[in-house]
């Protein structure tokens, strides 16, 4: 009697029922891809000595247990480190024995030593910062987020050379064709007397300390029945000013800059008094004009900045960890690779969210996000597992079916088998 073909359905329907039911556990498991067990037949041709029209199977079997690496939704966290991979790619973790896994899982977090981990402790990699350039490079690493405080830049401090050459203060503003001039005879320029000029603005620079002093401009329009020209007075927190340029426009409003002098700016550090090193930097005035419109300034910026630490991080879409710093800045620290397989299903389930490559999956392939076929970064958010529940708990109905239909068929075969016994 033919129990084998039975015993064969029950196994691969239990299989089966347990592939399902994994699914349904892992329904809200973040990153994880759903299973389905493949099915083939079985035949035992040297039976029948091979011959097509007389063979019968001997039921059947799981050929395999295949994932679908389909996209999962996602769903935002309050973590900034939780990152979302939307599109293809595995993330690359450095594992505590020192061996490499690949997850869907983007669930990170900052352990106290400055580096991005799983909830396990285990290291996300990814390039790192070249010492040489401070900038991203293409040396793959463990993903490490510095304390360390953010030293101060003086304004016009140009890194590279070394020196107070960098670009300084720059301003973009409108000196109001309309104005009157103030009489020098009656109204000397003074800073303290608002009628001895016409406007004034200020802006903060920084010493070599990160110290913050208050730069102010004084505008102080000439005569406009013999010279279309403005006087630049500054100070420096208040000390006694120094003119710092003529500038000339001519009959349409703009900058005459054949006549302009590139303007500098200077304190020595015994001026400063405060320990910090000479302070000089240029003052590019290139963009105001003087039209016949109201004062204003549309922009004043300069490159200096004090220190600051680490307030917060962010992460864009390109996989690049940004920090941002207490003093306003930004900076790059790090940038997440993102890996690819010939065939994902070759990929061994470890647990944990985690596989590891096999010689089916082909080597990984490092890439950035949203390079080649890479997928991108989603920040604050994670990958829902891929899990259609409606799914799965119709396979659970079908599965069961098929359970009892091979269970019937033992039953039959039982009950054959008992007539043939009673026979007399």
């Amino acid at each position: 009697m033919a129990f084998q073909q039975g015993l064969s359905g029950l196994a691969s329907s239990s299989k089966a029922l347990d592939v399902v039911s994994n699914n349904i556990a892992n329904a809200s498991t973040v990153g994880f891809k759903a299973a389905n067990a493949q099915f083939a037949d079985v035949y035992a041709s040297a039976l029948t000595g091979a011959v097509s029209s007389l063979q019968v199977g001997i039921g059947s079997t799981v050929m395999a247990v295949k994932q679908a690496f389909t996209q999962g939704n996602l769903s935002t966290t309050n973590n900034p480190m939780d990152m979302a991979i939307n599109g293809n790619g595995f993330f690359q973790i450095r594992r505590n024995d020192g061996t490499f896994a690949y997850t869907r899982n983007g669930q990170f977090d900052i352990d106290k030593e400055g580096y991005v981990i799983t909830a396990m402790g285990e290291r996300l990699t990814g390039y790192q910062i070249d010492p040489a350039t401070g900038r991203i490079g293409d040396r793959i690493g463990e993903l490490f987020i510095p304390q360390n405080e953010d030293p101060p830049k003086a304004t016009g401090f140009n890194a590279a050379s070394g020196a107070n050459d960098g670009p300084g203060v720059a301003f973009n503003a409108n000196l109001d064709a309309r104005a009157t001039p103030p009489d020098p005879a009656l109204n000397p320029f003074d800073p303290t007397d608002a009628d001895s000029y016409n406007w004034t603005t200020s802006i903060p620079v920084f010493d070599s300390l990160g110290n913050e002093h208050s730069l102010t401009l004084y505008f102080v329009r000439l005569d406009p029945a013999t010279s279309r020209q403005w006087e630049v007075h500054t100070s420096l927190d208040g000390d006694p000013p120094t003119l710092l340029n003529t500038l000339t426009f001519d009959e349409f409003g703009a900058l005459d800059t054949t006549a302009y002098t590139p303007a500098q700016f200077q304190r020595t550090a015994a001026d400063l008094g405060n320990g910090a090193a000479d302070l000089e930097f240029d003052v590019n005035l290139l963009a105001l004009s003087q039209f016949g419109s109201d004062f204003s300034v549309t922009e004043a910026v300069q490159d200096g900045y004090a220190s600051g630490l680490v307030a917060g991080v962010s992460v864009s879409r390109e996989g690049i960890i940004q920090g941002r710093y207490t003093n306003g800045r930004t900076q790059d620290l790090g940038q997440v690779a993102l890996y690819s397989f010939r065939s994902p299903n070759g990929l061994i389930s470890l647990g944990n969210n985690l596989w590891a490559r096999s010689p089916e999956s082909g080597e990984p392939i490092a890439g950035k996000p949203g390079s080649g076929l890479n997928g991108v970064i989603s920040a604050g958010m994670v990958e829902d597992s891929n899990v259609d529940l409606t799914q799965e708990l119709v396979q659970l109905i079908v599965q069961q079916r098929n359970y009892q239909a091979n269970a019937q068929s033992i039953r039959t075969q039982d009950q054959i088998l008992q007539t043939l016994v009673n026979l007399r």
